[in-house]
């Protein structure tokens, strides 16, 4: 009797060391940095919203300041990370894959938001991207495979119309599922921006009206704007809301209670609230 081995599993997310290629901006508040590592031919995007985990050194650091890749528990693994002292350990800030090229080489974009004009503001991440420089070292926990749950915008099969909403720090994500979209959907978009500069190109297949929601112009609140929406009539419609938690929050109680959504057709996710850091957000 022959018996064939199975392959091992591979997990879905793993450590990938990161080298800065080069620096863009995007507009007034938005900041490409594109990455290459010796490894990223493991990295496996699943498209639309993938998220990240990315670490960054302190300055004066050369590289962040991480415990040993090699812990398979990932309890183990955070609980060595947070005894590392403060000052020391790694900024950890979660992204959103904006790119990824196999040819000609192997590279990754993320898109940081430049929250104020004044950098002695600013976080720790946002003046770490303003600073960097090609060969300044990051490291990202990414996905090793593309089908993986850090990807949040999924859909049910039979959808055909999808709302979205996104602030600056969604627009990545934004920008990504719009891409994805089938061309048989139909979708009604809000993105806000600060600036009218901020305004990025949409590329994708499906009907989409796009409407930019420009706050130095004095545009509606995003709740104004979709409560004022002539939505069409759709068999099953889906929405997508990723952003300020607490507008999230009022959106997704509006399309629920007076718009009817199935509360298990809107997907939103909190990338920031208002008045808290990162790290306050994750403490809480």
């Amino acid at each position: 009797m022959t018996t064939t081995a199975e392959a091992p599993a591979v997990a879905p997310y793993r450590f990938f060391d990161l080298q800065v290629v080069r620096t863009r901006r995007l507009g007034p508040s938005l900041l490409r940095v594109t990455f290459t590592g010796p490894d990223l031919a493991d990295f496996h995007g699943g498209g639309r919203d993938q998220s990240l985990s990315l670490f960054l050194p302190h300055p004066g650091q050369e590289a962040p300041v991480l415990p040993p890749m090699g812990l398979d528990d990932g309890r183990a693994w955070h609980a060595a990370f947070r005894a590392i002292p403060d000052d020391e350990r790694a900024i950890m800030r979660s992204y959103t894959l904006s790119g990824q090229r196999r040819f000609p080489a192997e590279e990754v974009d993320i898109d940081f938001v430049l929250h104020d004009d004044d950098p002695s503001t600013s976080g720790p991440a946002c003046r770490w991207a303003r600073a960097a420089t090609p060969g300044d070292r990051a490291v990202v926990l990414g996905p090793a495979v593309a089908d993986n749950g850090a990807v949040r915008c999924r859909p049910q099969d039979d959808f055909d119309h999808i709302l979205m909403w996104g602030d600056e720090t969604a627009l990545p994500a934004a920008l990504g599922v719009l891409a994805w979209l089938p061309e048989h959907v139909s979708a009604d978009v809000y993105l806000e921006v600060p600036h009218r500069e901020d305004i990025q190109p949409i590329i994708t297949l499906a009907d989409v009206r796009v409407t930019w929601l420009v706050r130095d112009e004095g545009g509606p609140t995003a709740l104004d704007a979709v409560r004022a929406a002539q939505l069409p009539e759709a068999t099953s419609p889906y929405a997508w809301l990723a952003g300020e938690s607490g507008t999230m929050k009022e959106l997704r109680r509006h399309l629920v209670r007076e718009r009817g959504y199935d509360k298990r057709a809107v997907t939103f996710v909190g990338y920031w609230r208002r008045g808290m850091s990162e790290d306050a957000l994750r403490a809480a």
